[in-house]
């Protein structure tokens, strides 16, 4: 059997997952996209933003991933993104303050339980706060590999196995996980720990405009 071959049977299993997790999000009042490429989710962005003028980055890899920058500004969009170099700490905290109140939020998340409740651990807040009220619309970018079988126990072992401790080593943290890249539970110990708020979002926050992309390939942490 060629690999090709069983490339697409695995893609079947994941759309086949997807398409359930998608239903289940809905039951809990989010619009949902599901998308067989990131070319596709980058498409359905640029749809959901095109009347938005300021345009909020959380530090999400899956979103970095589609590229979006460079033709969002080109359109005239108000860019604010933390991420981008030579900011000093000021600056990057007054974008981080605007992002809580501009037209569009795009972001991903830690994890997302087959059931459809989204998990995450964030270090300094802005993340989190923008995804659960403030910004007029939310986009959040979900890879297929963000997804757990399980519960909230579940999602929280992957952020503590995968996003956690990589995200450390991304940032240059100085906590145990980024030299070893295994948790060393060192929240509430450790100065540098990113691992300070955990929100679980079990239904879509009341009065927030949230649109969900599941991407049927693997994007970020």
């Amino acid at each position: 059997m060629e690999q090709s071959t069983v490339d697409a049977m695995l893609t079947w299993q994941s759309t086949a997952r997807l398409e359930r997790v998608a239903e289940k999000l809905r039951k809990r009042g989010y619009e949902v996209t599901c998308c067989a490429t990131r070319d596709e989710a980058r498409a359905k962005v640029l749809e959901l933003a095109e009347g938005a003028q300021s345009i909020g980055f959380g530090g999400s890899l899956s979103v970095a991933c589609l590229n979006l920058t460079r033709e969002m500004r080109d359109a005239g969009k108000e860019i604010l993104n933390h991420g981008f170099p030579n900011l000093t700490a000021e600056e990057r905290d007054e974008i981080r303050r605007r992002q809580l109140t501009c037209d569009c939020f795009l972001s991903s998340v830690n994890a997302l339980t087959d059931d459809g409740i989204i998990v995450n651990v964030d270090g300094v807040g802005n993340r989190v706060a923008a995804m659960i009220y403030g910004p007029r619309r939310t986009v959040l970018v979900i890879g297929r590999n963000k997804l757990v079988s399980g519960d909230v126990d579940a999602a929280l072992a992957r952020i503590a196995e995968i996003a956690g401790p990589v995200n450390a080593y991304r940032l240059g943290c100085k906590t145990p996980c980024a030299t070893t890249g295994k948790c060393a539970n060192c929240a509430g110990a450790n100065d540098g720990s990113i691992c300070r708020i955990t929100t679980v979002i079990r239904q879509r926050p009341a009065w927030s405009d949230i649109k969900i992309l599941l991407v049927n390939e693997d994007l970020g942490l």
